[in-house]
């Protein structure tokens, strides 16, 4: 949600922010709503000035002028009770509009339709050779009894998980991980719930508009988040905290629920995506500096490229294009790992900086050195998230004979261990 007063004083600016974002917007609709809401409100507080004035008149008036005047106040109330409904309505519909305004890009995002014109940053580590024919993730799973897919989709349907032994052990050890290399770096760490109201999607901006990917449970007020984002950004709604608390930096940890509706056909073998993870997000909650921000922005890109270089994960770094990005984000990139079996980098980490476009439609406020009341500004990106790690992660350290090397970043979380699984013959 963007500040109504800057809608109406850069409309062009709003129209081509929709234009790029591929988001279908009538500003003009919206910007006739709101003069029309202007018009009625002033209608209502020249009726109710007039009543108000009218009560005024009652106990000084005549006998013979008082019941007219008592009669006035009456249809007054009547036609101020009228306007009630209108009122409401064009409150509604203008709210419903601006929930759909999209934040405005930064002059550096390039302008594009889907991720095909995402642009690429850089790249870090070399993709991985091997002297032997590699296996894709599947393959080792299966190679060491470290997933039961059969079994699980009958417990739970298809695109469920199921990891055994040392994989399950690999997955605790990555998110402790995680969750130690942020901790140290002075982020907070959380766990969160993922069972969340539904006014918090509207709040994080995924609703409307990702209604289809949610979630819900039948009879009850609530559904299952997707990312810690969710409820995190929610924590202090409605609040003003003092200044000096901020930034607030937290690393979520969660489960994480996604219908993946739309995406039919699409990885649907292995670990690439699954409706349940788990998953460690940072998130923060800072001053309206956009300068402190996009500086925050690049320590959480390289917090996330730190957890990659240690993992010993080759990547690379990719900026978001204006209809890759979504409705919120002023600046976004994404981080991909090399997955070797496809020969292709997929992305594991996205990183957002979202100006005040959350928190206004959160009601996350701050007081400022200044004594005014400011809205926050917030950002996002993930720590870690399994199982889709463990795909790059398996492929990239296979050995010729079926273990997988451990790296030494994560030799302490598995017990010493350099070498994960049994030998095969090669």
């Amino acid at each position: 949600m963007l500040d109504l007063k800057f809608i109406r004083e850069h409309p062009g600016e709003v129209r081509r922010a929709a234009e790029v974002k591929g988001i279908a917007l009538d500003v003009t609709e919206l910007l006739q709503l709101d003069r029309e809401l202007l018009e009625l409100k002033a209608r209502v507080e020249a009726m109710q000035a007039e009543r108000n004035q009218n009560a005024k008149l009652v106990p000084k008036a005549a006998p013979d002028e008082r019941p007219l005047l008592i009669q006035k106040g009456k249809d007054l109330g009547e036609s101020l009770k009228a306007l009630e409904p209108e009122l409401r309505a064009h409150e509604d519909a203008l709210k419903q509009l601006l929930l759909q305004v999209p934040q405005i890009p930064h002059p550096s995002v390039p302008v594009g339709r889907d991720d095909s014109e995402n642009v690429e940053l850089r790249r870090e580590g070399a993709p991985t050779q091997f002297g032997f024919p590699p296996k894709d993730h599947v393959a080792l799973l299966e190679l060491h009894g470290w997933a039961d897919p059969e079994r699980v989709a009958r417990v739970s349907g298809s695109r469920s998980y199921l990891l055994k032994g040392e994989a399950a052990r690999l997955e605790l050890a990555i998110i402790a991980f995680a969750l130690d290399v942020l901790t140290e770096r002075g982020f907070e760490m959380l766990s969160t719930t993922a069972l969340v109201r539904p006014e918090t999607f509207v709040a994080s901006g995924h609703f409307p508009g990702g209604e289809d990917q949610v979630y819900k449970l039948e009879g009850l007020d609530l559904m299952l988040a997707g990312t810690a984002e969710v409820p995190i950004n929610s924590l202090y709604a409605g609040e003003i905290l003092p200044e000096d608390v901020l930034p607030l930096r937290y690393a979520g940890y969660s489960s994480a629920f996604r219908s993946e509706a739309g995406s039919a056909g699409r990885d649907v073998r292995g670990l690439i995506r699954v409706h349940e993870f788990k998953k460690v997000e940072q998130y923060v909650l800072m001053q309206a500096d956009e300068a402190a921000a996009l500086d925050m922005f690049a320590a959480m890109l390289e917090n996330a490229e730190t957890l990659l270089k240690l993992l010993e994960l080759p990547y690379r770094v990719v900026q978001n294009c204006t209809g890759d990005m979504g409705a919120g984000k002023v600046l976004m990139y994404d981080i991909e790992a090399w997955v070797p079996s496809e020969g292709l980098y997929r992305e594991t980490h996205s990183c957002s900086y979202l100006g005040d476009w959350q928190a206004r439609r959160t009601g996350l406020r701050y007081k400022g050195s200044d004594g005014k009341v400011h809205f926050m500004h917030t950002l996002n990106n993930t720590g870690i998230a399994t199982p889709r790690i463990l795909v790059p992660f398996l492929e990239n350290h296979q050995m010729e004979n079926g273990q997988i090397r451990v790296p030494a970043a994560l030799r302490g979380y598995l017990g010493g261990r350099e070498v994960l699984g049994k030998a095969q013959p090669v």
